[in-house]
């Protein structure tokens, strides 16, 4: 199979970010270590060349192949980019105090620039390690949501909102069986999925869902497709799902017991033109009440004037792990979490259960989310 000339472009450019980001936490402790011989400068330098390559290399196996030893591989460089990402901002820190001191009469420059890197890299391995205990910790989130045209039947109802779990080589099926147990807990009415259930594995597909025919909602569950279900043909992680006996919604509509339920594709949700056109052939209008999934929060101008009540979305993941936390912000503005207004629309934005690469968090929480209809 040919790949196309942008993925590849992608991947070369993120591989070369990863290499040049490396050579800077190289540099940098090369440089505050006084008496770095050559030798093991040498075996440290081959160690973070390895390193740099481990995350792309395992991510594109992930995508064609499943077997033990690539999902090993593939969490083991999962995790060495999250602490990576700490080791590259203690490096910039490192060489931000030192410039910031270095005017003054210092007794022992050698040993404080040892102390200075020492001090913020030691930091950011409590970082990573915090992000890693802190994703494992899923938290419930109780919102309720005031719907105008609701039918009365639907008032004190409760929906479950299960985002992001991306089951896969790291979030495998015992994770989901967690996820499981925490909404069944919550005896919810009806579940809704808006997206990336599954991480873009290839193989195993119905065991890693498996856990998800134990959770029974009278009213059932409801799935719309992420970005992550659309790497590859969408239609072998459509069927495993609709095989857990979950409905799909793609550009369609249903209705239950009153409340009208829609679903977009995140591919169709990219392209503007393709949103409105579905919204338009699929949404009930303003004048009765309705709940769209769609996986990111955006086309909000688009999804308000088809009159739609309330947009269920992840995809932002809250940022997942600072310092992106803040570039996230900046994409989707006060839309990267919780519940918001567009006009009209109410956008609930959900942080999700699971992760993506590393598998920490740091300045955002896991989630399922409750949501009781008033």
């Amino acid at each position: 199979m040919r790949l196309k000339a942008w993925p590849v472009l992608g991947v070369l450019i993120i591989q070369a970010i990863l290499l040049l980001a490396h050579w800077f936490i190289f540099h940098t402790w090369i440089a505050f270590w006084p008496s770095a011989d050559p030798p093991p400068a040498l075996a440290l330098r081959a160690a973070l060349i390895a390193l740099a390559v481990s995350f792309v290399a395992a991510a594109l196996l992930n995508f064609r192949y499943s077997n033990f030893a690539i999902s090993l591989f593939y969490k083991l460089a999962a995790m060495w980019l999250g602490f990576a990402n700490f080791f590259f901002l203690g490096a910039i820190l490192s060489w931000l105090t030192w410039y910031a001191i270095r005017p003054f009469a210092l007794p022992d420059p050698g040993k404080l620039r040892l102390a200075i890197a020492a001090g913020y890299f030691a930091l950011a391995v409590l970082a990573g390690v915090y992000g890693l205990f802190n994703a494992l910790w899923i938290r419930v989130r109780r919102v309720s949501i005031r719907l105008p045209h609701l039918p009365p039947s639907w008032r004190g109802r409760r929906a479950v909102l299960l985002s992001d779990l991306h089951l896969g080589n790291i979030n495998r099926a015992g994770f989901c069986r967690r996820v499981v147990r925490l909404a069944a807990g919550l005896n919810p009415d009806i579940v809704f999925i808006p997206g990336d259930l599954f991480d873009g594995t290839r193989g195993r597909l119905d065991w890693l869902i498996a856990p998800l025919r134990d959770l029974k909602p009278p009213l059932g569950i409801f799935f719309s497709t992420g970005n992550h279900e659309e790497f590859h043909d969408p239609k072998e992680y459509l069927d495993a799902v609709r095989r857990a006996q979950i409905r799909v919604l793609v550009q369609e509509r249903v209705t239950v017991d009153g409340l009208h339920i829609l679903g977009v594709s995140y591919r169709e949700s990219t392209f503007p033109i393709r949103v409105r056109a579905a919204l338009e052939r699929i949404s009930p209008g303003a004048e009765a009440a309705s709940i769209l999934l769609n996986h990111a929060p955006i086309r909000l101008p688009i999804v308000e004037q088809a009159g739609i009540s309330l947009q269920l979305s992840g995809h932002t993941h809250g940022g997942q792990i600072f310092p992106y936390t803040f570039f996230t912000r900046r994409i989707f503005g006060r839309f990267i979490r919780g519940l918001q207004r567009f006009g009209s629309l109410q956008v609930f934005t959900s942080t999700g259960a699971g992760t993506w690469g590393p598998p920490m968090r740091v300045g955002s929480r896991p989630e399922i989310v409750e949501l009781e209809f008033k």
